[in-house]
């Protein structure tokens, strides 16, 4: 079997429902125009991966990508991996784009071999729990009352984005502890808000409550200052989700001592050969890897990397919404269609 063409297919996408994320940060994205990035080969099976960003990634399919890959075997997933990386060398790709086209692979290879993605990676479990990722709403009050929903929705455990301001959020997350008692698992996400100072104050007051992990408080460029704060706060720190470089770049953080968990993803890491590169790493110190991110391509991941603890599962509104993938004791099932199983649109 060979490659015969790479195509990009653009699809309109509407605006997304309103909601914000922390200050400073853009919120629900206006319509966009999106992508199906797909490899189709010489016996007629066709992977496929999707994109939010269609016109970054047309362009780099035509300026590189589709060149590069057309003739190869696409089954040889782990050269055409190191092909993409080579690429990046001078294109310098977005990060998420790097793991379109290995998505796509893993799809061809499991509707070639008639399985679930989950199971050719060796599949661990066959339901995980979902967390409720809370997007940033407008008072301590709104959240309580969004977090009483989320666990009466069935929800096991809560992740709050806050506003990015440190002494609203520490109070925030000490407030939300209080309400819903010791016995329900909580995370904080600081989405990269905050400099040393402030995320050590954020990190003494989840300290104090007990919460599970803290998740990216700093941007993930100087890991020196990841091993600074993991020395003044207690919380366990979980870390490397938007940092470049794959496993390389999670060792760092590794070695250096800063991490409570790491963060792995198919979005973020170089698609799904990346994400478990990581795990694996991670898996090697003992260490858990947190899968970053909804849809059917992280549920594969969360089915089959062993040291993992929950889907992340995002709520966007008030009332809150389960996610359709979500059942009604929290879990989400083990994709069951051959490949990815992209039944429904994954943006």
């Amino acid at each position: 079997m060979r490659i015969t063409d790479v195509t990009v297919e653009m699809v309109d996408l509407p605006a997304q429902p309103p909601f914000r994320w922390r200050s400073g940060l853009p919120g629900s994205e206006p319509a966009v125009v999106g992508g199906v990035l797909r490899v189709h080969t010489d016996e007629g099976l066709v992977g496929e991966a999707h994109t939010r960003r269609g016109l970054i990634v047309s362009d780099l399919v035509d300026r590189r990508i589709r060149a590069d890959l057309t003739g190869r075997d696409p089954l040889m997933r782990e050269l055409l991996w190191q092909r993409l990386w080579e690429l990046d060398r001078i294109e310098e790709l977005p990060i998420y784009a790097l793991g379109l086209v290995d998505v796509a692979l893993w799809d061809l290879a499991g509707k070639a071999a008639g399985m679930p993605v989950h199971r050719l990676l060796g599949a661990y479990r066959s339901a995980v729990p979902a967390y409720a990722s809370t997007v940033t709403f407008g008072s301590v009050e709104e959240y309580l009352d969004v977090a009483d929903q989320c666990l009466e929705v069935g929800y096991p455990a809560i992740k709050l984005h806050g506003w990015g301001d440190p002494r609203r959020d520490a109070e925030l997350c000490q407030k939300l502890r209080a309400h819903v008692g010791d016995d329900v698992p909580l995370m904080y996400d600081g989405s990269a808000g905050f400099d040393l100072a402030d995320a050590v104050y954020v990190g003494r007051a989840l300290s104090e409550v007990g919460y599970l992990w803290y998740e990216e408080p700093m941007r993930e460029f100087s890991v020196t200052a990841y091993r600074w704060l993991a020395e003044q706060v207690d919380v366990p720190l979980l870390v490397a989700e938007t940092s470049d470089g794959a496993h390389l770049n999670v060792g760092d953080f590794i070695a250096a001592g800063t991490a409570g968990r790491v963060r792995t993803s198919a979005q973020y890491k170089g698609g799904i050969t990346g994400a478990l590169r990581i795990a694996h790493l991670a898996d090697s110190y003992q260490l858990r890897a947190e899968v970053h991110g909804t849809g059917v391509v992280n549920a594969h991941l969360c089915m089959a990397i062993p040291n993992t603890t929950y889907y992340e599962s995002l709520v966007y509104a008030n009332p809150v919404v389960r996610e359709s993938s979500v059942d009604a004791n929290g879990l989400v099932q083990a994709p069951t269609a051959p490949g990815i199983g992209f039944d429904q649109p994954s943006w």
